[in-house]
């Protein structure tokens, strides 16, 4: 009798895992899109509405705010409650409170409904990765969740087209810009509702038939797919533990990341998201505004912006292929070197040639970075509190991406353009260095060996 771990294990990859990674995929890229776009439709709510400075600020964070409840809520949920049912009432959340936003006719309405938003965007974040890892082998699930991660590649590339040709059409194209973010995710929720159950986690919780059931669907898809015979399962000399009654609970489930065989992997996995993510949205959300100030014309800000969101996509795919390669650990440290002199680089570059390079360069190392966190993450906790694992540290890492906005915004009149960028260096090797001593090698590990 085999577990479910050893049976999708043997599996190849096949048109089902492709279109598990389309389906969530599209979901990562419609957070992003919501997320980024905010960068380009600020300008025009500070002058429709008169913001202050600080209050642009609160609008640029409120997102992250949302992101911080959701990830945390949907983590504990996800592995109290089941995967594929968070996931789907996440993306219903921010559907609609995306869609009102629309309609939204002050500041406070729209800094409420964007937190409203960002619960939901948070929560389908940090579910979808450890959910849709625990249907792929261990051959290619670095490869798998690299490229999932790089959908959001895609969604704020589409961020920055809408902001360049539909925000300047009129004073409310910020308003089509929320209704064209929320109404696709309906398509997405129609699409979602045959997914299956995450087998791993059924036989976590002891519902062994379910599991068992999925399987077999899975494994019948599969070899019609393929036309070919599936090999034998494996049996595993590391076969997955049974739930410990004492982390049933979602609060007990939180309190066992900080328990002795688990705290040095969550404080690295804490300071490591903290440190990338306030990164990361200091220089998406700036980088517009950034560009103004060091004196480019608004429309070729946005023109700029683009390429340099575009430059996310071949950073996304190439470290999901170097994931199964070298690993995921040592695929972080590559990226996390290329963002760090990058970084280092738009602190002493002089040209405007030179700083949209730079800028496309970091863009680049730091989504490598980004699809290697994604794939560690997911993977580096047994299954009983693995949702919570991610969930936890996407949720903190929004303390960073909360921060961010803010305190380069007053930063920015004191250290000047280069001292924004030597402040993202140093916060950056902070990161890299925490992976460098502590972190992991998952390479080629099942998911239930990792932990052994």
């Amino acid at each position: 009798m085999y577990n479910a771990s050893e049976r999708l294990e043997r599996l190849p990859f096949s048109r089902f895992h492709f279109t598990l990674l389309i389906i969530g995929g599209l979901g990562l890229a419609f957070e992003a899109l919501d997320a980024g776009i905010i960068a380009f439709i600020l300008p025009s709510l500070r002058e429709q509405w008169g913001l202050t400075g600080l209050q642009a600020g609160w609008i640029a964070s409120s997102t992250y705010v949302g992101f911080l409840v959701g990830a945390l809520l949907s983590g504990m949920l996800g592995d109290r409650f089941g995967r594929k049912v968070v996931m789907m009432w996440a993306l219903v959340l921010f559907c609609v409170a995306t869609f009102i936003n629309a309609f939204a006719t002050n500041f406070h309405e729209f800094y409420i409904l964007r937190m409203i938003a960002g619960v939901g965007m948070g929560a389908e974040g940090a579910i979808v990765a450890p959910y849709l890892a625990e249907f792929v082998s261990s051959r290619y699930r670095g490869r798998f969740t690299g490229a999932l991660a790089g959908f959001f590649s895609f969604g704020f590339v589409m961020s920055a087209l809408l902001g360049y040709f539909i925000v300047p059409m009129s004073d409310d194209g910020w308003r089509w810009i929320m209704v064209i973010a929320s109404v696709p995710v309906v398509f997405l929720l129609w699409m979602r509702r045959a997914l299956f159950e995450s087998p791993r986690w059924l036989e976590e919780v002891g519902r062994y038939e379910e599991a068992s059931r999925i399987c077999t669907e899975i494994e019948a898809q599969v070899l019609r797919s393929s036309g070919k015979p599936l090999p034998e399962p494996v049996k595993m000399s590391l076969a997955a533990k049974a739930a410990d009654s004492a982390v049933q609970g979602a609060w007990a489930k939180l309190a066992t990341l900080v328990k002795p065989q688990y705290l040095q992997t969550t404080l690295v996995v804490w300071v490591f998201w903290i440190t990338v993510m306030f990164c990361y949205y200091a220089f998406l959300v700036w980088i517009p505004s950034l560009l103004v100030a060091r004196g480019f014309a608004v429309t070729k800000s946005f023109s700029f912006t683009i390429l340099i969101y575009l430059a996310q996509i071949p950073g996304y795919y190439s470290a999901a292929y170097f994931n199964d390669k070298i690993g995921r650990k040592y695929t972080i440290l590559a990226y996390m070197l290329v963002s760090c002199l990058s970084a280092l680089g738009l602190a002493f570059a002089s040209s405007d040639q030179e700083i949209i390079l730079l800028s496309m360069l970091l863009s680049f190392g730091m989504n490598g970075v980004i699809a290697g966190q994604y794939t560690y993450t997911s993977e580096i906790y047994p299954t009983s509190i693995r949702a919570t694992g991610m969930g936890t540290a996407s949720a903190l890492a929004r303390i960073g991406a909360i921060a961010s906005p803010t305190i380069v915004g007053a930063a920015y009149p004191v250290l000047g353009f280069g001292g924004v960028f030597a402040m993202m260096t140093g916060v950056l090797f902070v990161g890299g260095m925490g992976i460098l001593l502590f972190g992991k090698n998952t390479h080629g590990v099942s998911l239930e060996g990792i932990q052994q």
